[in-house]
């Protein structure tokens, strides 16, 4: 990007600053005493200049928006032609309180669905199973049948609006659900849009929450991505996640090497299937974390575009050029939340919102400030929101397009995180694979030492935490915070019981025999899933059959 002969100059001419303006400064303003490092541990020089992306192409490393790399996005008009999907993550108690959260949002401008659901259901476990006792519709709405997602989306048509929902062990069950939903609406099937998150790899090493073992997990994923490509052509199968990774401790390089490495094993096991990379590859999407270092995450987002557009055509000889798309959402990081003044979270908030959108997300959620204690209250949740809109409509950031580009110091972090995380990429290629690492607890122990060099920092006042471990009061914010009623755990269960007892017992049995079988021949489960949801079996006695087929994944201890 720039003439060598020039470069030199620079360089000759930062040499005379740091000996001549330099010095002069640093006896009456001395730096701070810290070392001047990102999450990811780079050191953050003092000054950047064309010396530090002398090596870097325009055309090779940035290119234009729209095609490839896709460094700088992956629509040619991006926020110009139309802004991000404002997707407010919710979801609590039974399936009426979320729908009545759902319109309130709607009215509100939100512009696309985002379901929570609670640990049963994530789990696989019905509402009135005993290990579901406390935990019903308590982090998340409560969905074990039909019923509840016909409950959910009562008065939502869902040819209007597109629904992400946060599932992974159980994501065949809850996007049966949601297609036997638009079926009664009279929806077809090549008209719903929306995302399964469906990345069950991270759940290994992150979330933890998993239902079956690794191998048959991801021959789940895979029926998913199968059936979607072939009856819901506007569905985004799976979402690969790298919030939850983030969320667990790792940082920011962490996150983007593990995240991309599991779709190269999604993409490799669609490919076993024996589909063609440009026929699934189009509808990947990918789901980030945006923390407080506005650059570092601006930088994190550039590069993960153009990491994946090399994979995808590089690794995978993808020809379409969306199959080297990155289509992601981002939500800002609940784990920087604080308890403590809990209005700061609003700040934090924003500028995590603002990196996502300086580095050209499609999709954002912005987290509300009272998360760190109970679940948004309405007026959280609207703030949060207005959070969105404002970043859009007033600050005039979405005026021009991948606005940080040409910065000497995010082309330069830019260019260091895409070379951190193939070192990491080439990690898991020697160990065999994602599934190989997870089962060494190669993952587990790097976000673990991440986690806990963060936390010492923060112990040790090395990294300031304002509220928490600087700029404290003694004060408290008078909140209300929202609590989910205990009735509505034994409404729920009154309810799920009183399906169990009406529907046709006989025709869903069958369907669940049927499952049986075909599970055992390792056929793809999806028509069949379909068939049993749409009978009212539900997602703990579906989940249950694949248990007697697959076992349950017993977790390794990792020391």
């Amino acid at each position: 990007m720039h003439d060598k002969e020039k470069v030199n100059e620079i360089r000759k001419e930062r040499e005379r600053w740091e000996r001549t303006t330099l010095p002069k400064w640093m006896e009456q303003r001395p730096e701070r005493k810290i070392e001047f490092r990102n999450h990811s541990d780079m050191l953050i020089k003092r000054i950047y200049t064309p010396e530090d992306i002398k090596d870097l192409g325009y055309a090779r490393n940035l290119g234009f928006p729209g095609e490839y790399p896709f460094t700088r996005g992956v629509h040619a008009t991006m926020y110009r032609g139309r802004l991000w999907t404002m997707r407010q993550f919710s979801g609590y108690g039974a399936a009426e309180q979320t729908n009545q959260r759902f319109k309130y949002l709607l009215k509100e401008g939100e512009t696309g669905l985002s379901i929570a659901f609670d640990y049963p259901t994530i789990r696989g476990y019905d509402s009135d199973n005993p290990l579901s006792m406390g935990e019903v519709g308590v982090c998340g709405v409560a969905v074990a049948s039909l019923k509840d997602m016909e409950v959910l989306f009562e008065g939502i048509p869902l040819d209007k609006v597109t629904t992400s929902m946060t599932i992974n062990g159980p994501a065949a069950m809850l996007l049966a659900m949601y297609i036997a939903v638009g079926g009664k609406q009279g929806v077809p099937r090549e008209k719903l849009g929306g995302t399964t998150q469906n990345d069950v790899l991270k759940e290994f090493f992150a979330q933890k929450l998993i239902i079956f073992p690794p191998r048959p997990s991801i021959k789940l994923v895979t029926d998913i991505v199968e059936y979607c490509t072939k009856h819901l052509p506007r569905w985004n199968p799976i979402s690969i996640s790298g919030y939850h990774i983030r969320e667990a401790g790792a940082n920011a390089v962490q996150e983007l090497a593990f995240t991309l490495y599991d779709g190269i094993t999604y993409v490799e096991s669609c490919l076993e299937r024996g589909m063609k990379v440009d026929e699934f590859a189009p509808r990947f999407s990918f789901f980030f974390a945006a923390h407080n270092d506005l650059f570092e995450e601006a930088a994190k987002f550039r590069a993960a575009r153009k990491l994946w557009a090399r994979i995808m055509k590089e690794r995978f000889h993808a020809k379409n050029p969306r199959s080297m798309w990155m289509r992601m959402h981002v939500q800002t990081a609940g784990f920087t939340l604080t308890a403590q003044q809990p209005l700061n979270n609003i700040t934090r908030v924003t500028i995590q919102a603002l990196a996502a959108v300086l580095a050209g997300t499609q999709s954002l959620h912005t987290n509300s400030f009272d998360e760190a204690l109970a679940l948004p209250s309405e007026e959280a949740v609207r703030i949060a929101l207005r959070t969105q809109q404002i970043i859009a409509h007033e600050s005039g950031v979405a005026n021009t397009i991948d606005p940080l580009a040409g910065s000497y110091y995010i082309e330069s972090l830019t260019s260091m995180m895409e070379n951190r995380a193939v070192e990491y990429f080439q990690k898991l290629d020697d160990m065999g694979g994602a599934v190989a690492a997870i089962e060494k607890g190669f993952f587990q122990k790097e976000i673990a030492d991440s986690a806990y060099k963060y936390q010492k920092e923060v112990d040790e006042k090395r990294r300031t935490i304002v509220g928490v471990n600087d700029y404290t009061t003694e004060e408290r914010y008078p909140m209300k915070v929202l609590r989910v009623d205990p009735e509505v755990e034994e409404e729920q269960v009154a309810s799920l019981q009183k399906l169990k007892r009406e529907r046709n017992t006989r025709k869903m049995n069958e369907m669940l025999e049927k499952l049986h079988y075909a599970a055992e021949k390792d056929e793809n489960l999806m028509p069949i899933i379909i068939d049993a949801i749409e009978a009212y079996a539900t997602l703990g006695e579906i989940c249950d059959v694949l248990r007697e087929i697959y076992g349950e994944y017993k977790e390794l201890i990792v020391i």
